[in-house]
């Protein structure tokens, strides 16, 4: 019996080593990586930069605690903040705990405001972690079974729905901010309306609410710019993200500009880890390795390359619902659930998975080359009309 608690249901396998985008297993088998750990290895596994970096801060100090200046984290900041065209950051260990940070921050800003009892806005469909404050701001209700009382605060309004947010804007003067992924990526990868965003953007400023983005998923090249919004023509206020920064390493930060930027004093939040040397060793490492954009302009030629080999090789059309795209960021929806295509993909020699129990998500790491990228939509391909084939919503649909 395993000593761990079971909050997994692992497949089975255990990975040994990893190069670029592969990953071999304990028993010498080799796997295509399209998932990136759930879009974390943006690099690649074992990538030489990071390795390096790694190496050399934990041969010297792992940690010494936020009680002292941090220069890697200092360093780190500031190539963040100038990538992203932000002011501050705060560092914390995770996406789930950026986010806490922005809500926090979301409602100390609605506090010095006047506001007593601040209400931030999120979306239908979204996930913004499982903390009880993040599990309350997103959108999934399965997830969120079993943990009530759920924490207050929180006004849901459907995606891509701007009549929703004037709504609530006449009716409330209590928001203090909206919370919203630009591309939803748990719920299936849903790129919300460009037009939306922009008119959510004005709402804000119109209404004097904090626009925070999670990008915890969608940033650090994943989408084909190092985040998302900048690609829009405009900035949130705040911008969360995680993930990729650390290519492994648990890292993640909560970025702000203008007020929002200046709300935070000493004692009002912190993290032990947080930014420690070692973790912000890493993230340093993966900015500079993005200095040139070379890797972040492969995001959308990766994708090209797959979902064309997957067109040109798919036997069952009809079986798709849907293709959904940023960058490499791909969500193929298929007509019924699908939720045993992450173990047929091992027995295929690739790593995908399912979510809302219908979306293939696949996230390919940005050094994956043109021909693995072919054969990886060929082989996504194969596995959908195999699926197909076995379907009983199939073949009620055809």
């Amino acid at each position: 019996m395993s000593a761990l608690m079971q909050t997994y249901a692992p497949l089975p396998v255990s990975f040994d080593r990893g190069e670029g985008p592969l990953v071999f297993d304990t028993e010498g088998r080799r796997y295509l990586d399209g998932l990136s750990g759930i879009a974390v290895t943006n690099l690649g596994h074992a990538h030489p930069a990071v390795t390096e970096a790694l190496a050399e801060q934990s041969a010297r100090l792992l940690h010494c605690s936020n009680l002292y200046r941090i220069d890697a984290q200092e360093e780190a900041g500031a190539l963040l903040t100038a990538r992203a065209g932000m002011e501050r950051v705060f560092f914390s260990n995770s996406g789930a705990e950026a986010n806490e940070a922005a809500i926090k921050l979301a409602r100390l800003h609605a506090h010095q405001r006047g506001i007593e009892k601040p209400r931030v806005i999120v979306l239908e469909g979204a996930f913004h972690g499982r903390t009880l404050a993040t599990l309350s701001a997103g959108g999934n209700r399965k997830i969120q079974a079993g943990f009530s009382p759920l924490v207050d605060g929180f006004v849901r309004a459907p995606r891509n729905d701007l009549s929703a947010l004037e709504k609530i804007a006449a009716s409330s003067r209590d928001v203090a901010a909206v919370l919203l992924e630009p591309v939803q990526g748990e719920s299936g990868v849903h790129v919300l309306d460009t037009d939306y965003l922009k008119a959510v953007r004005k709402l804000c400023d119109t209404q004097g609410w904090l626009l925070m983005f999670d990008e915890v998923q969608t940033g650090n090249g994943r989408t084909g710019s190092y985040f998302y919004y900048q690609q829009l023509g405009f900035a949130p206020d705040v911008v969360t993200t995680a993930k990729a920064l650390g290519n492994g390493v648990p890292i993640g930060a909560c970025l702000a500009r203008g007020e929002a930027a200046e709300v935070f004093s000493p004692g009002n939040h912190g993290s032990t880890y947080g930014g420690n040397p070692l973790a912000c060793a890493a993230a340093r490492a993966v900015l500079q390795c993005h200095n040139d954009n070379q890797l972040i302009s492969r995001a959308p030629i990766i994708t090209q390359q797959l979902l064309s080999s997957f067109e040109a090789s798919l036997g069952h059309r009809a079986a798709v619902a849907e293709v959904r795209r940023a960058g490499a960021m791909i969500g193929i929806e298929l007509i019924g659930e699908c939720g045993d295509l992450p173990g047929k993909a091992l027995e295929a020699g690739i790593l995908l998975n399912v979510t809302a129990g219908s979306t293939i998500r696949l996230l390919p790491p940005l050094v994956m080359s043109d021909e693995q990228a072919r054969q990886f939509g060929a082989t996504v391909a194969q596995l959908v009309d195999q699926w197909a084939a076995h379907s009983q919503q199939f073949a009620g649909a055809a």
